[in-house]
Protein backbone atom coordinates (compact mmCIF):
# COMPACT_ATOMS: atom_id res chain seq x y z
CA UNK A 1 0.00 0.00 0.00
CA UNK A 2 2.77 2.57 1.22
CA UNK A 3 5.91 3.91 -1.42
CA UNK A 4 8.05 2.96 1.74
CA UNK A 5 11.16 5.05 3.07
CA UNK A 6 14.93 4.10 3.06
CA UNK A 7 13.84 0.35 1.60
CA UNK A 8 12.97 2.30 -1.89
CA UNK A 9 16.46 3.87 -2.21
CA UNK A 10 17.79 2.56 -4.64
CA UNK A 11 14.56 2.52 -7.19
CA UNK A 12 14.60 6.05 -6.42
CA UNK A 13 17.98 6.91 -6.86
CA UNK A 14 17.40 5.87 -10.61
CA UNK A 15 14.69 8.13 -10.42
CA UNK A 16 16.44 11.50 -8.60
CA UNK A 17 19.67 10.75 -11.50
CA UNK A 18 16.73 11.08 -14.47
CA UNK A 19 15.42 13.61 -13.33
CA UNK A 20 18.25 15.87 -12.19
CA UNK A 21 19.72 15.22 -15.71
CA UNK A 22 16.93 17.16 -16.55
CA UNK A 23 16.79 19.41 -14.67
CA UNK A 24 13.13 18.07 -12.89
CA UNK A 25 12.11 17.09 -10.25
CA UNK A 26 10.82 20.72 -7.99
CA UNK A 27 13.32 19.40 -4.87
CA UNK A 28 16.40 19.73 -3.20
CA UNK A 29 19.02 18.08 -4.43
CA UNK A 30 19.70 14.61 -2.47
CA UNK A 31 22.74 15.01 -2.30
CA UNK A 32 23.38 18.50 0.49
CA UNK A 33 20.59 16.33 2.73
CA UNK A 34 23.79 14.73 4.21
CA UNK A 35 24.17 12.44 6.99
CA UNK A 36 21.99 9.28 8.04
CA UNK A 37 18.76 10.66 8.26
CA UNK A 38 15.80 8.52 7.05
CA UNK A 39 14.71 9.68 3.95
CA UNK A 40 11.77 8.98 1.58
CA UNK A 41 10.63 10.25 -1.57
CA UNK A 42 6.91 10.46 -2.82
CA UNK A 43 4.85 9.27 -3.23
CA UNK A 44 4.16 7.88 0.37
CA UNK A 45 1.15 5.95 -0.87
CA UNK A 46 1.35 4.41 -4.30
CA UNK A 47 -2.08 3.44 -4.39
CA UNK A 48 -5.55 5.21 -5.06
CA UNK A 49 -5.89 7.06 -2.14
CA UNK A 50 -7.76 10.47 -3.00
CA UNK A 51 -8.30 13.58 -0.86
CA UNK A 52 -6.08 12.56 2.11
CA UNK A 53 -6.48 14.05 5.57
CA UNK A 54 -4.45 13.02 9.11
CA UNK A 55 -4.74 13.65 12.81
CA UNK A 56 -1.91 12.34 15.12
CA UNK A 57 -3.30 10.19 18.08
CA UNK A 58 -0.62 9.61 20.68
CA UNK A 59 2.24 8.45 18.73
CA UNK A 60 0.52 7.15 15.56
CA UNK A 61 -1.04 9.17 12.42
CA UNK A 62 -4.38 8.10 11.35
CA UNK A 63 -5.10 9.39 7.36
CA UNK A 64 -8.75 8.70 6.22
CA UNK A 65 -9.88 9.40 2.10
CA UNK A 66 -11.89 8.76 -0.01
CA UNK A 67 -13.97 5.59 -1.17
CA UNK A 68 -11.73 3.06 -2.60
CA UNK A 69 -11.04 -0.70 -2.76
CA UNK A 70 -14.65 -2.02 -1.48
CA UNK A 71 -14.56 0.82 1.55
CA UNK A 72 -16.34 3.44 2.72
CA UNK A 73 -14.28 5.45 4.80
CA UNK A 74 -10.44 3.64 3.85
CA UNK A 75 -8.11 4.47 6.67
CA UNK A 76 -4.45 4.21 7.24
CA UNK A 77 -1.70 4.07 9.88
CA UNK A 78 1.43 5.52 10.20
CA UNK A 79 4.32 6.25 12.97
CA UNK A 80 5.93 8.71 10.87
CA UNK A 81 3.70 10.24 8.09
CA UNK A 82 5.89 8.10 5.41
CA UNK A 83 5.25 4.51 5.88
CA UNK A 84 1.54 3.89 5.47
CA UNK A 85 -0.33 0.72 6.82
CA UNK A 86 -3.80 0.41 5.59
CA UNK A 87 -6.39 -1.20 8.85
CA UNK A 88 -9.85 -1.17 7.29
CA UNK A 89 -12.90 0.95 7.30
CA UNK A 90 -13.57 3.62 9.46
CA UNK A 91 -17.15 3.91 8.58
CA UNK A 92 -18.34 0.46 7.61
CA UNK A 93 -22.15 0.99 7.98
CA UNK A 94 -23.68 4.03 6.62
CA UNK A 95 -27.00 5.50 8.12
CA UNK A 96 -30.27 4.70 6.67
CA UNK A 97 -30.85 7.82 4.32
CA UNK A 98 -27.62 7.16 2.67
CA UNK A 99 -26.66 5.20 -0.26
CA UNK A 100 -23.38 3.61 -0.75
CA UNK A 101 -20.77 4.28 -3.59
CA UNK A 102 -19.85 8.02 -3.31
CA UNK A 103 -18.02 8.34 -0.01
CA UNK A 104 -15.85 10.90 -0.36
CA UNK A 105 -13.31 13.82 0.78
CA UNK A 106 -13.74 12.05 5.35
CA UNK A 107 -11.94 14.47 8.10
CA UNK A 108 -11.64 13.65 11.17
CA UNK A 109 -11.33 16.00 14.74
CA UNK A 110 -10.43 14.78 17.98
CA UNK A 111 -12.78 16.61 20.18
CA UNK A 112 -12.13 14.71 22.84
CA UNK A 113 -9.95 11.67 25.21
CA UNK A 114 -12.12 9.00 23.21
CA UNK A 115 -13.99 10.90 21.34
CA UNK A 116 -13.85 11.56 17.93
CA UNK A 117 -16.24 12.77 14.86
CA UNK A 118 -15.67 12.10 11.19
CA UNK A 119 -17.84 13.93 8.60
CA UNK A 120 -18.37 12.59 5.06
CA UNK A 121 -19.77 13.55 1.78
CA UNK A 122 -22.53 11.00 0.97
CA UNK A 123 -25.12 10.32 -1.69
CA UNK A 124 -28.56 11.74 -0.08
CA UNK A 125 -31.33 9.20 -0.91
CA UNK A 126 -34.15 11.46 -0.54
CA UNK A 127 -31.91 14.82 -2.40
CA UNK A 128 -30.52 12.39 -5.04
CA UNK A 129 -27.70 14.87 -4.60
CA UNK A 130 -24.25 14.49 -2.26
CA UNK A 131 -24.63 15.39 1.45
CA UNK A 132 -22.35 15.78 4.32
CA UNK A 133 -22.92 13.49 7.16
CA UNK A 134 -21.36 13.10 10.78
CA UNK A 135 -20.74 10.11 12.91
CA UNK A 136 -18.81 9.49 16.05
CA UNK A 137 -16.58 6.87 17.34
CA UNK A 138 -14.13 6.46 20.47
CA UNK A 139 -10.91 5.18 18.84
CA UNK A 140 -9.67 7.64 15.61
CA UNK A 141 -9.55 4.31 13.32
CA UNK A 142 -13.38 3.90 14.37
CA UNK A 143 -15.84 2.11 13.50
CA UNK A 144 -17.60 5.49 13.46
CA UNK A 145 -21.28 5.31 13.72
CA UNK A 146 -23.97 7.76 12.45
CA UNK A 147 -27.55 7.63 14.33
CA UNK A 148 -28.64 10.65 12.78
CA UNK A 149 -32.10 10.65 10.48
CA UNK A 150 -30.87 13.11 8.04
CA UNK A 151 -27.75 14.73 6.41
CA UNK A 152 -25.94 17.50 8.66
CA UNK A 153 -25.77 19.26 5.04
CA UNK A 154 -27.34 19.25 1.60
CA UNK A 155 -28.20 22.17 -0.02
CA UNK A 156 -30.10 20.25 -3.07
CA UNK A 157 -31.01 23.66 -4.61
CA UNK A 158 -27.16 24.62 -4.74
CA UNK A 159 -25.87 20.83 -5.97
CA UNK A 160 -25.41 19.58 -2.82
CA UNK A 161 -22.67 19.70 -0.15
CA UNK A 162 -19.22 18.07 -0.30
CA UNK A 163 -15.59 18.45 1.15
CA UNK A 164 -16.91 19.11 4.79
CA UNK A 165 -13.69 20.27 7.03
CA UNK A 166 -13.95 20.82 10.97
CA UNK A 167 -11.63 23.28 12.29
CA UNK A 168 -11.30 24.21 16.47
CA UNK A 169 -9.97 28.19 16.44
CA UNK A 170 -7.40 28.99 19.27
CA UNK A 171 -10.37 30.46 21.18
CA UNK A 172 -11.87 27.07 21.01
CA UNK A 173 -14.79 27.37 19.00
CA UNK A 174 -15.62 25.16 16.64
CA UNK A 175 -16.09 25.15 12.74
CA UNK A 176 -17.22 23.65 9.85
CA UNK A 177 -16.19 24.37 5.71
CA UNK A 178 -17.96 22.98 3.03
CA UNK A 179 -18.44 23.20 -0.82
CA UNK A 180 -21.84 23.72 -2.20
CA UNK A 181 -21.36 20.98 -5.35
CA UNK A 182 -22.33 24.38 -7.82
CA UNK A 183 -20.39 22.56 -10.95
CA UNK A 184 -22.99 19.16 -10.58
CA UNK A 185 -25.71 21.46 -11.79
CA UNK A 186 -23.71 24.40 -14.05
CA UNK A 187 -24.14 26.95 -10.78
CA UNK A 188 -21.26 28.47 -8.63
CA UNK A 189 -19.08 26.95 -6.11
CA UNK A 190 -19.08 28.63 -2.86
CA UNK A 191 -17.02 27.90 0.14
CA UNK A 192 -19.01 27.90 2.99
CA UNK A 193 -18.33 28.31 7.22
CA UNK A 194 -20.71 27.70 9.78
CA UNK A 195 -20.28 27.15 13.69
CA UNK A 196 -20.59 23.78 15.46
CA UNK A 197 -22.32 22.43 18.43
CA UNK A 198 -19.45 22.06 20.90
CA UNK A 199 -19.80 18.14 20.34
CA UNK A 200 -19.66 18.79 16.97
CA UNK A 201 -22.68 17.18 15.63
CA UNK A 202 -24.98 20.11 14.84
CA UNK A 203 -24.58 23.37 13.41
CA UNK A 204 -25.06 26.80 15.30
CA UNK A 205 -25.90 30.43 13.65
CA UNK A 206 -26.40 30.47 10.31
CA UNK A 207 -23.77 29.48 7.37
CA UNK A 208 -21.05 32.44 5.68
CA UNK A 209 -20.04 32.12 2.42
CA UNK A 210 -16.03 32.69 2.29
CA UNK A 211 -14.91 32.56 -1.37
CA UNK A 212 -15.76 30.96 -5.03
CA UNK A 213 -14.21 30.99 -8.03
CA UNK A 214 -13.49 33.73 -10.05
CA UNK A 215 -9.39 33.05 -11.33
CA UNK A 216 -8.89 32.31 -14.79
CA UNK A 217 -6.60 29.22 -13.24
CA UNK A 218 -9.71 28.11 -10.87
CA UNK A 219 -11.49 26.68 -14.08
CA UNK A 220 -14.93 25.90 -12.80
CA UNK A 221 -14.75 25.59 -9.30
CA UNK A 222 -12.85 25.75 -5.98
CA UNK A 223 -13.46 22.79 -3.49
CA UNK A 224 -11.66 20.90 -0.80
CA UNK A 225 -11.08 23.95 2.08
CA UNK A 226 -9.67 23.66 5.23
CA UNK A 227 -8.55 26.61 7.73
CA UNK A 228 -4.74 26.48 9.49
CA UNK A 229 -3.90 29.25 11.79
CA UNK A 230 0.10 30.42 11.67
CA UNK A 231 1.80 32.63 13.61
CA UNK A 232 -2.18 34.23 14.49
CA UNK A 233 -3.29 34.37 10.91
CA UNK A 234 -5.98 32.55 9.33
CA UNK A 235 -5.11 30.84 5.99
CA UNK A 236 -8.18 29.28 4.13
CA UNK A 237 -6.86 26.70 1.72
CA UNK A 238 -8.93 25.31 -1.18
CA UNK A 239 -8.23 23.21 -4.62
CA UNK A 240 -9.44 24.64 -7.80
CA UNK A 241 -9.86 23.51 -11.50
CA UNK A 242 -11.56 19.73 -12.84
CA UNK A 243 -9.80 17.63 -10.53
CA UNK A 244 -8.77 15.01 -13.28
CA UNK A 245 -7.46 17.17 -15.33
CA UNK A 246 -3.63 18.86 -14.98
CA UNK A 247 -5.39 22.24 -14.74
CA UNK A 248 -5.94 20.91 -10.66
CA UNK A 249 -4.15 23.03 -8.21
CA UNK A 250 -4.08 24.49 -4.83
CA UNK A 251 -4.35 27.51 -3.61
CA UNK A 252 -5.31 29.61 -0.30
CA UNK A 253 -6.52 32.62 1.06
CA UNK A 254 -5.92 34.85 4.52
CA UNK A 255 -9.24 35.40 6.54
CA UNK A 256 -10.66 37.94 9.01
CA UNK A 257 -12.02 35.39 11.01
CA UNK A 258 -13.69 31.57 10.72
CA UNK A 259 -16.72 33.38 8.91
CA UNK A 260 -14.34 35.80 6.79
CA UNK A 261 -14.10 37.89 5.12
CA UNK A 262 -11.30 36.20 2.98
CA UNK A 263 -8.85 37.80 0.40
CA UNK A 264 -6.98 35.39 -2.16
CA UNK A 265 -3.51 35.17 -2.71
CA UNK A 266 -1.91 37.27 -5.37
CA UNK A 267 0.88 34.25 -6.26
CA UNK A 268 -2.44 31.43 -5.95
CA UNK A 269 -1.56 28.70 -7.32
CA UNK A 270 1.11 27.67 -4.75
CA UNK A 271 1.22 24.17 -5.74
CA UNK A 272 0.35 23.00 -9.16
CA UNK A 273 1.39 20.54 -11.69
CA UNK A 274 4.82 19.83 -12.70
CA UNK A 275 7.32 16.95 -14.56
CA UNK A 276 6.87 14.49 -11.64
CA UNK A 277 3.32 14.71 -10.56
CA UNK A 278 0.12 16.31 -12.33
CA UNK A 279 -3.48 17.77 -10.73
CA UNK A 280 -2.07 18.49 -7.29
CA UNK A 281 -4.78 19.52 -4.57
CA UNK A 282 -7.58 18.64 -2.64
CA UNK A 283 -4.93 19.13 0.64
CA UNK A 284 -4.71 18.87 4.19
CA UNK A 285 -2.03 20.57 6.99
CA UNK A 286 0.22 18.16 9.42
CA UNK A 287 2.28 20.02 12.13
CA UNK A 288 5.12 17.43 13.05
CA UNK A 289 8.11 18.97 15.34
CA UNK A 290 6.47 22.36 14.31
CA UNK A 291 7.38 21.95 11.02
CA UNK A 292 4.43 21.57 8.43
CA UNK A 293 3.79 19.51 6.08
CA UNK A 294 0.61 19.52 3.38
CA UNK A 295 -0.17 16.42 2.55
CA UNK A 296 -2.15 16.09 -0.86
CA UNK A 297 -3.20 13.72 -3.81
CA UNK A 298 -2.30 13.63 -7.75
CA UNK A 299 -1.57 12.10 -10.35
CA UNK A 300 1.05 10.71 -12.48
CA UNK A 301 2.01 12.83 -15.67
CA UNK A 302 0.14 11.49 -18.26
CA UNK A 303 -2.43 9.10 -16.13
CA UNK A 304 -5.21 11.87 -14.96
CA UNK A 305 -8.64 10.10 -14.84
CA UNK A 306 -7.06 6.62 -14.44
CA UNK A 307 -8.55 4.03 -11.91
CA UNK A 308 -5.00 2.07 -11.29
CA UNK A 309 -2.77 4.00 -9.93
CA UNK A 310 -5.05 6.82 -9.32
CA UNK A 311 -4.38 9.76 -7.39
CA UNK A 312 -1.44 9.01 -5.05
CA UNK A 313 -0.83 10.68 -1.55
CA UNK A 314 2.20 13.19 -1.84
CA UNK A 315 4.05 14.69 1.09
CA UNK A 316 6.03 18.17 0.77
CA UNK A 317 7.07 20.81 3.37
CA UNK A 318 5.64 24.20 3.74
CA UNK A 319 7.72 27.33 5.16
CA UNK A 320 6.34 30.66 5.83
CA UNK A 321 7.69 33.56 4.96
CA UNK A 322 6.25 37.07 6.23
CA UNK A 323 3.03 34.98 6.71
CA UNK A 324 2.80 33.44 2.93
CA UNK A 325 3.29 29.56 2.89
CA UNK A 326 5.43 28.03 0.14
CA UNK A 327 4.88 24.57 -1.05
CA UNK A 328 8.19 22.65 -1.62
CA UNK A 329 7.02 20.39 -4.11
CA UNK A 330 5.46 18.13 -6.07
CA UNK A 331 8.63 16.33 -5.25
CA UNK A 332 9.98 13.28 -6.21
CA UNK A 333 13.24 13.42 -4.97
CA UNK A 334 15.43 12.00 -1.55
CA UNK A 335 14.23 14.41 1.51
CA UNK A 336 14.84 13.68 4.86
CA UNK A 337 11.93 11.98 6.59
CA UNK A 338 9.36 14.37 9.00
Amino acid sequence: MTAGRTGRRGAAAAVVAALLATGCGGGDDPSSTGGDAPMFTNPVVSTDAPDPQAIRVGDTWYLFHTNAGGRNVPVLTSPDLVDWTPVGDALPELPEWADAGKNWAPEVIQLAPGRFVLYYTVAGRESGRQCVGRAVASAPQGPYRDDSDGPLICQAELGGAIDASPFRDTDDSLWLLWKNDGNAIGVDTWLWSQRLSADGLTLVGEPTKLLKQTEPWEGALIEGPFFHRQDGRLHLFFAANAYDTAGYAEGYAVCASPSGPCAKAPENPILKTNAVASGPGHASMVVKDGRTWLLYHAWLPGQEGSVDPGRQVWLDEVTWEGGRPTVKGPTATLQPEP
